[in-house]
């Protein structure tokens, strides 16, 4: 089976009362935790792509690593029912702004979450350790883009 490509965001907030939040959605097809997701644009590099699918899925905005900290494997199931390989390419990002309505905001939820609440709540092993690692791979120096 071939692999699909995809490029995802880890949205965080990291502050001094909170410490490290993820902020997850929903799934739209089976309503399960997920970072926000998609599939590459051409007018696009990856980071702002994912930064696009923060923007849409999500309804946020802030500042994307340009490097991807890691990448996690998962079954697509798609429109027609076929399921497909995907391999996402995760790009960390701070957020900055977090809108009060957005393109998918009736479609679904967002919650914020501790790294080790986060990374219980995916169903997909490779990116619970990417969301367990996040703090410490924040801790390199990262590069980041703003988006919008």
């Amino acid at each position: 089976m071939k692999q699909r490509k995809q490029v995802g965001a880890i949205a965080y907030q990291d502050d001094t009362s909170s410490g490290l939040r993820i902020l997850l959605v929903t799934s739209r097809e089976t309503g399960r935790w997920v970072i926000p997701k998609g599939w590459p644009m051409k007018a696009r590099r990856p980071h702002q792509a994912a930064a696009q699918e923060a923007f849409e899925e999500a309804g946020v905005e802030g500042r994307i690593g340009k490097k991807a900290t890691g990448s996690y494997h998962y079954p697509k199931t798609l429109r027609n029912g076929d399921v497909v390989a995907c391999r996402v390419k995760v790009f960390p990002m701070k957020v900055d702004r977090l809108m009060g309505t957005w393109p998918e905001a009736t479609e679904r939820r967002r919650e914020w979450f501790s790294a080790e609440e986060a990374a219980a709540a995916v169903q997909e092993p490779e990116l619970a350790q990417l969301l367990r690692s996040l703090g410490s791979l924040l801790d390199a120096p990262v590069k980041s883009a703003t988006s919008k």
